[in-house]
């Protein structure tokens, strides 16, 4: 675990937000929805959860990221770059031909992907066979799955929490994106998910329910999971809202794949601190 305040973290989110936000409006093409939402989740995980080697990506003990939820790249890409996976000026490339950053997160492209994504509900499935291979090979390494709730109407994920538990992946967490939107219309109008935590503790996880853009309570979900002999997979209900940080995206469905317009973006860099 790195060492970096709450604080910190909270100012890395908002970083993070603004460039992803100037990736989208340069592009002109994005999704900055779901990218906002899943900002506090992300942040923690690679500034200070994650055991990783910007300057070695397929160091073989590292542990594993998957955004199964891939439209949402953009704030992925904001992390790496950060980092120094790759030099900042590519992150001025965003959706271009040839460019390492594409639409969707391309393991072959850009360093730091541990696996392509964008059809959603197969990123579980990867990361379950990531996990049984660590059990297998002896590793400590742990795998980390971002989903989305929109992300829940696919059966392939329902097969990949019943794997898990069948396995005993206690180095698999979890992580759903709960926003309550997804590309047309509410979770709710679409295939009500109910109550999910219940339903992940029927299929045998540990559970958390926490307010996924709150960074304390981030913080205190996975410093609980750091101190668990369960022997169980780990799974959070991070219930965020869509378009964090920006008020006029703030549970708007038409910000699910949409760039800011010239004026949209200065006040979107205002709201998110930046110039």
């Amino acid at each position: 675990m790195k060492d970096i305040s709450i604080g910190e973290l909270k100012d890395r989110a908002q970083d993070l937000r603004r460039k992803a936000l100037t990736m989208i409006y340069e592009a002109q093409s994005g999704h900055p929805g779901g990218a906002f939402s899943a900002a506090e989740v992300v942040t923690y995980l690679y500034f200070k959860e994650m055991n990783i080697d910007p300057k070695n990506p397929e160091w073989p003990d590292r542990d594993r990221f998957i955004l199964s939820k891939g439209h949402a790249c953009p704030i992925q890409y904001a992390a790496l770059g950060t980092l120094g996976y790759f030099p900042e000026e590519e992150m001025h490339k965003l959706r271009k031909e040839g460019s390492m950053l594409q639409g969707h997160p391309n393991m072959r492209k850009c360093p730091g992907i541990d696996i392509s994504t964008g059809s959603l509900g197969q990123g579980l499935s990867v990361g379950v066979g990531m996990a049984v291979a660590g059990k297998r090979d002896g590793k400590n390494y742990r795998v980390y799955v971002v989903i989305g709730d929109g992300e829940l109407d696919e059966g392939e994920l329902w097969e990949g929490f019943m794997a898990a538990n069948a396995w005993g992946l206690d180095n698999l967490v979890v992580i759903l994106d709960d926003n309550g939107l997804q590309l047309d219309g509410t979770t709710d109008e679409i295939i009500p998910h109910l109550d999910v935590v219940k339903k992940m503790d029927a299929f045998g996880f540990e559970t958390y329910d926490i307010d996924g853009n709150d960074m304390e309570q981030v913080a205190d979900a996975f410093g609980k999971i750091n101190a668990s002999s369960s022997g169980k997979p780990k799974f959070i209900d991070a219930r965020t809202v869509k378009g964090k940080g920006v008020s006029y995206m703030e549970n708007q469905l038409g910000w699910h794949g949409k760039a800011p317009n010239d004026e949209e973006y200065e006040i979107a860099m205002k709201e998110l601190g930046g110039r």
